[in-house]
């Protein structure tokens, strides 16, 4: 019967995936709507000009449209709810590649000009490809494969594909889980593709990187001989290259201080100079996976760089610094799915527990004090019954009886009080604070006579805090004396305890997991 019951879920399961069920990225099911709106400007704008220098192919809002080099009204040519970006015309004029999640996940596809005929090239389910370029003879695509790891949102490395498909080749191969490679861009030539790496020190990525100190370098590989070299580095960082079509500049995008501007490089000088600085932030100190920078482009005579900033497209004249703004106007249609809702309760009144700390039982056997979610609970073996302890707000954690059992010795929490050591007297149901001033206090317990009180005076730490924790240690209180001033017995050392007949005190050092 088992055997029947796992072949019908088998069974099942396969008719879920079949064709007739496969999920379409651009039509899922459930209710939607649509909804239009004009726009002059854009977020993050991916753009590339024409081999013939006529037209503009950018991304807004994961579609994809073109427009004369002048600017214009934009003619959409890839629309839907699939994310697409990035736009690169091949060089002989007659597709442009974009990156898709339509396939079910971010992919590299092509396209005629016009939209028609797209077909997905590679073919990723895990190791996703984005920020792809052509080769010079329009055969192959270079991207940028993304690889995640357990600890961040992972790192990069090139891979080559041709136009008919397959599995790719690898260029470059990342040298840990952690920090990015990105943004290739091919030489007209076929010798050199120029890409960014992360380089900061340390081996992994961390959120507090400075920029101005240099994060990102742009590297050369090349095809000759598999070989990469650090091209550009320096203050600021150099990311986003974008080589020339005669191969003699190299623009590139720096930070100078709190500005992203861009920069120019002549490669047979090494001369670098900013040219224009209308651009948006970058993403250094971000997970940078679809590029540090949007996608620009060089115009075909090498003259002038289309780029974005600031919402807007600009032309800029890479020898006079002069620039233009290439206005654009696109009718946005976007289907927007009905959001789904679940009604959440923001707290239970009651809530089933399933783990008790630190439970204690009474010299007599009929009690065990033990903490759950916070608070002492005190449990009657006899009845089988629980009940809270006191109906104080603070926390309250690590219980000891006392010898007769008359009295439990506990600590307490709060962040504005900071934490307190209480005694709780059974046979007046009543809970008094030990006169001590506030500090993280631990594990404390009452000598067999009942005179002194033993505890742990902690250091501070990341959650509790630092503040009044000055001289830590185990410390020893006389309980008779109203003004009694605690007495050190060791610096170190934690879990500390009295022997039987309160002549010596043993506690534990070493062994720490943190």
């Amino acid at each position: 019967m088992k055997k029947l019951t796992i072949l019908l879920v088998f069974i099942l399961t396969l008719e879920c995936f079949s064709d007739e069920n496969k999920w379409d990225v651009n039509n899922p099911p459930g209710e939607e709507k649509e909804v239009e709106f004009t726009v002059t400007e854009g977020t993050w704008m991916n753009i590339d000009v024409s081999p013939d220098g006529k037209t503009i192919a950018f991304d807004l809002l994961g579609d994809i449209y073109t427009i004369p080099r002048k600017g214009g009204k934009a003619t959409p040519i890839r629309t839907g709810l699939a994310w697409e970006v990035q736009p690169r015309f091949s060089p002989d004029g007659k597709y442009i590649s974009f990156t898709s999640d339509a396939g079910g996940a971010d992919n590299i596809w092509i396209m005629n000009t016009d939209g028609s005929e797209a077909k997905q090239i590679t073919n990723e389910d895990f190791r996703l490809l984005n920020n792809a370029v052509w080769t010079h003879d329009s055969e192959f695509l270079i991207a940028r494969k993304h690889f995640t790891s357990t600890r961040s949102a992972g790192a990069g490395e090139m891979w080559m594909y041709h136009i008919s498909g397959g599995s790719g080749i690898q260029l470059t191969e990342k040298k840990n889980d952690q920090q990015d490679v990105n943004e290739p861009s091919v030489s007209k030539d076929g010798k050199y593709l120029y890409y960014s790496e992360d380089m900061y020190p340390g081996g992994f990525f961390q959120y507090n990187k400075d920029p101005n100190k240099g994060i990102y370098v742009i590297k050369r590989y090349s095809f000759d001989d598999g070989e990469s070299e650090t091209y550009i580095s320096g203050s600021g960082s150099a990311f986003r290259p974008q080589i020339s079509p005669d191969g003699r500049h190299l623009a590139f995008v720096s930070r100078v201080r709190t500005k992203t501007i861009l920069f120019i490089k002549d490669t047979e000088t090494g001369e670098e100079w900013p040219i224009f600085d209308k651009l948006i932030k970058d993403q250094q100190e971000a997970w940078a996976i679809f590029g540090v920078y949007p996608g620009f482009s060089w115009t075909p005579d090498g003259k002038s760089i289309v780029i974005y900033g600031n919402g807007k497209l600009w032309e800029v004249n890479v020898k006079s610094k002069d620039f233009s703004e290439i206005p654009f106007e696109v009718d946005v249609k976007h289907k927007l799915q009905e959001t789904i809702k679940f009604q959440n309760k923001v707290h239970e009144n009651e809530i089933n527990l399933k783990v008790l700390r630190g439970a204690v039982t009474s010299p007599d056997g009929k009690n065990v004090v033990y903490n759950a979610a916070g608070y002492l609970y005190i449990y009657n073996k006899s009845n089988k019954t629980a009940k809270r302890l006191t109906n104080e707000k603070d926390f309250e954690f690590e219980p000891s009886f006392n010898k007769d059992g008359s009295k439990l010795v506990y600590v307490t929490w709060s962040d504005l009080d900071k934490g307190k050591i209480k005694i709780h007297d059974f046979r007046t149901n009543t809970t008094k604070s030990v006169n001590l001033p506030k500090g993280i206090y631990r594990t404390p317990s009452i000598s067999s006579d009942g005179s002194k009180l033993l505890y742990l005076k902690e250091s501070g730490n990341e959650h509790q805090g630092f503040d009044y924790t000055t001289n830590p240690g185990i410390y020893t209180l006389d309980l008779n004396k109203i003004n009694s001033e605690p007495k050190l017995i060791s610096e170190t050392g934690e879990y500390p305890l009295f022997n039987k007949n309160d002549s010596r005190i043993y506690f534990q050092t070493g062994g720490y997991l943190f």
